[in-house]
């Protein structure tokens, strides 16, 4: 299934290696081509470069090209390059020296520079990624070596690679004019790990798995009963109460009805359904929103079935993918919205809300991808990828919006409220400050906030420190109860406001819900400062930038469910109630 998605997003340029590390089964003696991947700080996980940026030098095969298999793989600053070490399958090597490098000034301070910096460095063998340090610095002496021996432990099950181990040995100091020679090894063994199991190594079940992570699920589960009862409950108490009292106040005459005291979430009847400001930009986050929460489940779903992190970019791959061929949701839900407040130009709506998100990305990308090419970092993006997303873009995502605006127009883009919308808008009241918009809108965000921030803790570590994120399911069940909170939250939020007279409550549901994003970013500054050791300006801009993008997304989507659940409680009581 995997290697279909691949497949589908086009770019299956396979190297002229004779090692089938596609299929991954080799026969006996059949060549295994060890990749070099990139080198980089400890601390900056994205911060990374070209192995071969560091003075190392390459064995004495013949090279071997390598092109990107996927989009995903190409985003990622993933730059194999070929050892040129000699390995073939199921035959030991001993310890053989490959190349040597005199250390002049120029190659004795780049060494010096990675070692002080942690730099560690990252290979490949049949798609098992192998990790290294450069070298390490004797605090004593003040003296920095380099390791010069790698010695390669490999495991086979059959015909299939299912174990790999690098152990750096032969430290030698770093000293002007020294002649440095790289040595390997290789040894293969019998394992009894299956094919299908060989990435488990890699995964931290105790981190994970850990008790704080069940009871923060349990937490977040407990308290998403506790509110989706208690906002039951206050509402079924107070809508009975503002029904009984809307009941007798039908009862009355004119004369009585102007005597009385009338107010309440019913005053506004005539208002309530009024199109937003800026019904375009808002119609657009909403039709946005509905195709990020699509492509979200439909992503941690196949992440679930089918381990994609065991496949280098496949998961910014299949994100793409699905991102693109859901375009008609996103056309359908922002259309037919756009059309049932009475929007004219509906084409422009339609390239905004095509548009929206692939900007920002894209912009942030884009600016971040500066900062890379002037580090000369492999995160730079070369101008034939930037060029591949212009045009899944322009020939993919802005033809299927328009088939979905145009089906979301015609099957649902007539408006179909419970009461009609006055000619002139009624004035609003003053209202106490705490029933202010301004205030309801930072305080919607407390709980959603509160029932996700400790998955936020795991979702960061696995991304910027060196962790594989494997619980998808956890996942999902925080999406799931994010949702939920957010909708019994912000039913509350436009319930309070409608009361207080206020019916400008499409952006407040809408803002309330998105402001989760807010203490997501904040949480985010806290990480940076508090639970990293990330430095200098490009992992800097990498973090705050992607960041930003992530908390962005994430408040479009709390938004439009907010949204989305609110309006269908609007519709429901003001349906219920008769309307003179």
């Amino acid at each position: 299934m995997r290697r279909c998605w691949t497949l589908l997003l086009g770019a299956a340029l396979l190297g002229a290696a004779k090692g089938d590390e596609h299929t991954h089964t080799y026969k006996d003696r059949e060549e295994v081509v060890l990749w070099m991947n990139t080198v980089g700080p400890y601390h900056n996980r994205q911060e990374t470069y070209s192995y071969f940026s560091l003075p190392f030098c390459v064995g004495p095969k013949s090279k071997i090209s390598h092109y990107h298999e996927t989009l995903g793989e190409a985003l990622q600053g993933v730059e194999l390059e070929f050892s040129g070490l000699d390995i073939d399958y199921k035959e030991d090597i001993a310890k053989t020296t490959y190349c040597e490098v005199e250390l002049n000034e120029v190659r004795l301070r780049t060494f010096i520079y990675a070692v002080k910096n942690h730099y560690w460095y990252q290979m490949y063998i049949d798609d098992l990624p192998i990790w290294g340090i450069v070298g390490e610095m004797d605090e004593t002496t003040e003296d920095f070596y380099i390791w010069t021996h790698k010695r390669f432990d490999l495991g086979y099950n059959g015909e299939q690679i299912v174990d790999v181990n690098l152990t750096s040995e032969a430290r030698q100091r770093l000293e002007l004019g020294a002649k440095v020679k790289f040595t390997y090894e290789v040894n293969w063994k019998r394992s009894s790990v299956r094919f299908e199991d060989r990435f488990d190594k890699y995964l931290d079940p105790t981190f994970f798995q850990h008790r704080i992570h069940w009871f923060s699920i349990f937490n977040s589960f407990m308290m998403v009963i506790f509110l989706v009862g208690l906002v039951s409950m206050i509402l079924m108490r107070t809508l009975r109460k503002d029904y009984a009292r809307y009941s007798k106040d039908e009862e009355m005459d004119d004369m009585e009805r102007d005597l009385g005291d009338e107010y309440g979430w019913k005053q506004v009847h005539g208002d309530v359904f009024r199109p937003p400001a800026h019904p375009l930009l808002f119609s657009a986050l909403i039709g946005s929103g509905c195709q990020m929460l699509t492509v979200t489940f439909l992503v941690i779903l196949l992440a679930i079935v089918g381990e994609l992190y065991t496949e280098r970019g496949s998961m910014v791959s299949i994100a793409i993918f699905i991102y693109a061929a859901t375009s008609p949701v996103n056309g359908y839900f922002g259309g037919s919205l756009y059309a049932r407040m009475g929007g004219k130009v509906w084409i422009r709506q339609m390239m905004v809300s095509a548009l929206l998100l692939p900007t920002l990305v894209c912009g942030t990308a884009f600016f971040i991808n500066f900062i890379a090419i002037y580090y000369h970092a492999s995160r730079a993006i070369a101008f034939t990828i930037m060029l591949a997303v212009v045009c899944i873009c322009t020939f993919v995502i802005l033809p299927l919006t328009l088939v979905g605006t145009v089906l979301g127009r015609n099957l649902a883009g007539q408006p179909n409220y419970p009461c009609r919308i006055n000619a002139v808008p009624r004035p609003i009241p003053e209202k106490k400050w705490f029933m202010e918009p301004l205030v309801i809108i930072p305080l919607g965000g407390v709980l959603p906030f509160g029932s996700i921030f400790i998955e936020m803790y795991f979702i960061f570590t696995s991304f910027w420190a060196y962790k594989i994120y494997y619980v998808y399911g956890f996942m999902l069940l925080v999406l799931v109860i994010l949702l939920v909170v957010v909708v019994c939250v912000t039913i509350v939020c436009a319930y309070f406001l409608l009361n207080a007279e206020d019916y400008r409550w499409q952006w407040t549901a809408f803002l309330a819900a998105a402001s989760t994003a807010g203490y997501v970013y904040l949480y985010a500054v806290y990480y940076f400062f508090f639970k990293t050791k990330m430095y200098g300006f490009f992992q800097t801009s990498f973090y705050f930038g992607y960041m930003a993008l992530f908390s962005l997304t994430l408040g479009v989507m709390c938004g439009t469910i907010g949204f989305l659940g609110t309006s269908k409680f609007v519709h429901k009581i003001y349906s219920t109630v008769k309307i003179d």
